[in-house]
């Protein structure tokens, strides 16, 4: 006897699924529903739900959020997704790599009805479970989100890593612990995604690849625990019930597929970096050891490292002279530079010759050496790099040799499209004329119009002058006296507001400025214009 809850805020969808799904054939006894997530937990309070199927994006609350309530309280019930949004579509097959299901609506019911089969099977076979030894069914039979939270007070700390204190902090938690238990970490880490992701659409991605690590590689015959550590971090806990190189040969291998099935599902890099077994009070010193393998792997994507194996060693290689380039950027052999630079770091990756420092340095020098060439032809750096798109490739810039490189090629095209605009200086002339007119209202400063073009004042005004004979403040009040003029003589408008008009917040000194080069006051030149107008 099965029972189901439908959950979605849209009431003739929950009609839809109740009149679609033949459920005395699947074996459902009774269908609840719910629009918001306060009556499903409600429900959940007063009925036992075998399985829920959840809409995710509802008001106040999402189907993620309840999905989580209900895996901390009632971990035997099975969750599946249902949802309109077209852009998850691609996450679907990726999903099916997990426990949970992901259906996009309209939802096609013998789809769902084979969905909820398979939900009611593995309901069964959870429960029926014998053939892991006694410790081994401990990982299954309790609450997940209790030995999450257990485990991450040992790795944080919260719990001293010694024998006797973890072993105290699991007899207060009722979790059942032995200090004989020795246990194999793997930390996986994202290193980029290949698709641009929302930060919800992010959660819901590390979500997915949640639960395909839990099938994939806590699941079937291994037991463990899958416990986010944020910023697209996951570290396996699997309980190690076996040893030798058939259990490290094997446990490689179900990394490999699980980063070959997120490459694919997932559009996304990954690495897994497998541990040593250890005891529980021995966990945190293996998950740093993993951490710091993570920090200096910028050479790999996609790949499998073992603590056991090879470590990643620290580079003691000298980073390059980059003389030679900043004397090609000066010529403007922009591209060349970067063609270089993209071959050395090619050779340092063949030669596994570095490490996160030696990768954080090149990235501080490369980067000293683009801005004094932009400094040398007055280009302000700080302003050309200060878009999203340019601050979003910086701070990724270290964290991988494929990163640095997608910056550098970021930061010299962009350069190279600027430096090409400057040498045209009546391209800059003429936006900064254009700039002008349109914000002659406001109280513009030389920096103000130097910044919109991206370069220092001094070279601004170098440039202008050398193409108009003037200086951009005589320009500035050129251009607002002519403006002054026009509406004096072609309108009615208060002198007050003219003034107000082309910047001047301050009536007397209008007044004053326009007669100093005019001949008139404003009131004058008004009524001589209007009257020889009008004859």
């Amino acid at each position: 006897m099965m029972q189901l809850l439908i959950v979605d805020d849209e009431i003739h969808a929950i009609e839809g699924v109740r009149s679609g799904v033949n459920w005395q054939k699947l074996g459902i006894t009774a269908v609840y529903s719910a629009s918001t997530v306060k009556q499903a937990k409600d429900v959940f309070e007063s009925e036992r739900i075998d399985i829920m199927l959840c809409d995710i994006e509802m008001p106040q609350a999402t189907g993620l959020e309840l999905a989580e309530w209900v895996r901390e309280r009632y971990p035997r019930t099975a969750t599946i997704f249902l949802t309109c949004h077209a852009d998850f579509k691609y996450a679907k097959q990726a999903l099916q790599l997990g426990s949970l299901d992901y259906i996009l609506k309209p939802i096609p019911f013998a789809e769902l009805e084979k969905t909820i089969h398979k939900a009611i099977e593995k309901i069964h076979k959870d429960s029926e479970i014998v053939q892991f030894s006694q410790y081994g069914q401990f990982w299954v039979q309790h609450q997940p989100m209790l030995i999450e939270r257990f485990w991450l007070d040992i790795i944080h700390q919260a719990i001293p890593p010694r024998a006797e204190a973890i072993r105290s902090a699991a007899t207060e938690r009722n979790i059942p612990y032995d200090d004989a238990m020795s246990f194999v970490p793997v930390l996986i880490s994202v290193q980029r995604w290949h698709k641009p992701l929302t930060l919800r659409d992010e959660k819901i991605m590390e979500y997915a690849l949640k639960n395909a690590a839990e099938e994939s590689m806590a699941g079937r015959n291994r037991s463990g625990q899958v416990i986010s550590l944020g910023s697209g971090r996951l570290l396996v806990i699997l309980h190690a019930e076996e040893s030798g190189a058939g259990y490290e040969r094997s446990l490689k291998q179900a990394c490999e597929r699980y980063i070959e099935a997120c490459k694919r599902y997932f559009y996304c890099d990954l690495s897994c970096y497998i541990g040593e077994t250890v005891h529980g009070h021995d966990m945190v010193g293996m998950v740093n050891r993993l951490r710091d393998d993570e920090k200096n792997n910028v050479a790999y994507n996609n790949k499998v490292f073992q603590v056991s194996g090879v470590p990643l060693q620290a580079s003691l290689q000298e980073l390059p002279d980059m003389g030679v380039w900043a004397v090609m950027l000066k010529e403007g052999e922009y591209r060349k530079v970067l063609r270089e630079a993209t071959t050395y770091l090619d050779r340092m990756v063949q030669q596994n010759a570095m490490d996160a420092k030696w990768l954080q340095q090149f990235y501080q020098d490369f980067q000293q050496m683009i801005y004094v060439g932009l400094q040398d032809k007055g280009i302000q750096a700080h302003q050309l790099f200060s878009d999203p798109l340019s601050l979003d490739y910086s701070a990724h810039a270290t964290r991988t040799v494929t990163d640095l490189v997608s910056w550098m090629d970021h930061a010299v095209g962009r350069a190279v499209a600027y430096v090409e605009t400057v040498e045209q200086s009546q391209s800059v002339v003429n936006r900064v004329m254009s700039f002008i007119k349109r914000h002659i209202a406001e109280d513009l400063s030389r920096e103000d119009i130097a910044s919109h073009v991206f370069l220092n004042p001094d070279y601004l005004t170098r440039i202008f002058k050398k193409e108009t004979g003037m200086a951009i403040s005589d320009y500035l009040f050129q251009e607002r006296l002519k403006l002054a003029q026009e509406l004096l003589a072609k309108t009615d408008m208060p002198i007050s507001a003219v003034a107000s008009h082309i910047g001047y917040a301050n009536f007397s000194h209008f007044s004053r400025m326009f007669k100093k080069h005019t001949d008139m006051n404003p009131n004058e030149y008004r009524q001589a214009h209007q009257q020889s107008g009008r004859v």
